[in-house]
């Protein structure tokens, strides 16, 4: 029996020891959940070709989606965090810290009875604004939005120590949104992209089994940047149970498509920046409700 060009395209991409880890629904279905978390995992400073090659992100990819056409927005990283939450990058063009009066995805989360939470790896908390050995601010938007610094409250509330997860997952505190950060080495930013990737096994491996996480997840690991200065090509994966399993997009997106894609999937609305211009993920992604239509410039 001849196999199809997709088929054959598929197991070039994906080593055959990862079917085993394959969801048994390889396609959403009407009895889905819709999505209620978004969780997003940001690593950092990996060029597209070398994400590819990356055994867990493989996983993900064959059980979930690969965003072929993805690309950050700056560099160097933080004006890529700031863009991915605020939908702009406000001028900011460095990696020193920021102190900025703009709205924020956070806003828009909340004044929609939405819950929102940072999860970072070695950050001290308390609603710390200083680096702290493998914890770097600059890849915590929220801790540059003026609106979070000068709200104690609000700060420590949505700003917590990666440790806060498993409590959260436990007493059913996992929020709407989370903003995974790890640290300086288990990103990748001080050792490699072969090394954040077992990390990623090691963390979300377990947790991809556990329905208190999985339930009504889409599951998003990005980069912030590509390592080289060409093009600034990243990988993006999606997976979860309204993610197309196996599929491979080419249509053009970058971190403000990433934020359009939260505010449709929570009908938030814009914060009327560069995210109102940017067309939500949905090609690989079945909303409960149709997105806007795809814009044909979007498309390869």
């Amino acid at each position: 029996m001849r196999c199809s060009i997709a088929l054959l395209l598929t197991l070039l991409l994906v080593p055959p020891a990862f079917g085993a880890h394959r969801r048994a629904v390889a396609h959403p279905g009407s009895s889905d959940p819709p999505v209620s978390h978004v969780f997003v995992v940001v690593l950092e400073n990996t060029n597209a070709a070398t994400a590819l090659q990356q055994p867990f992100l493989q996983r993900l990819m064959r059980e979930g989606a690969l965003l072929r056409n993805y690309h950050g927005i700056a560099h160097p990283s933080q004006p890529n965090y700031i863009a991915m939450t605020a939908g702009d990058t406000y001028g900011v063009t460095g990696d020193g810290n920021v102190n900025l009066g703009v709205r924020h995805l956070g806003d828009l989360l909340e004044e929609h009875g939405r819950s929102w939470k940072v999860y970072a790896e070695n950050y001290k908390g308390n609603c710390s604004l200083a680096d702290d050995g493998l914890f770097a601010r600059r890849h915590v938007p929220f801790l540059s939005y003026q609106n979070i610094q000068k709200d104690h409250a609000r700060c420590v509330a949505h700003v917590l120590n990666a440790s806060a997860l498993y409590p959260d997952l436990a007493t059913g505190s996992f929020p709407s949104y989370a903003l995974y950060i790890p640290n300086d080495r288990n990103n990748g930013h001080d050792t490699t992209a072969a090394f954040a990737d077992q990390q990623m096994q090691t963390t979300f491996g377990p947790l991809l089994d556990d329905p208190r996480f999985t339930y009504g997840l889409l599951f998003v690991v990005t980069f912030d940047e590509s390592e080289s200065y060409d093009g600034n090509s990243i990988v993006t994966v999606c997976w979860g149970s309204r993610v197309a399993a196996g599929q491979v997009s080419n249509v053009a997106y970058d971190h403000y498509s990433l934020l359009r894609t939260i505010e449709e999937l929570y009908a938030t609305g814009t914060l009327g920046r560069k995210d109102a211009e940017a067309h939500p993920v949905d090609d690989v992604i079945r909303y409960e409700t149709e997105p806007p239509p795809l814009r044909e410039s979007h498309a390869e």
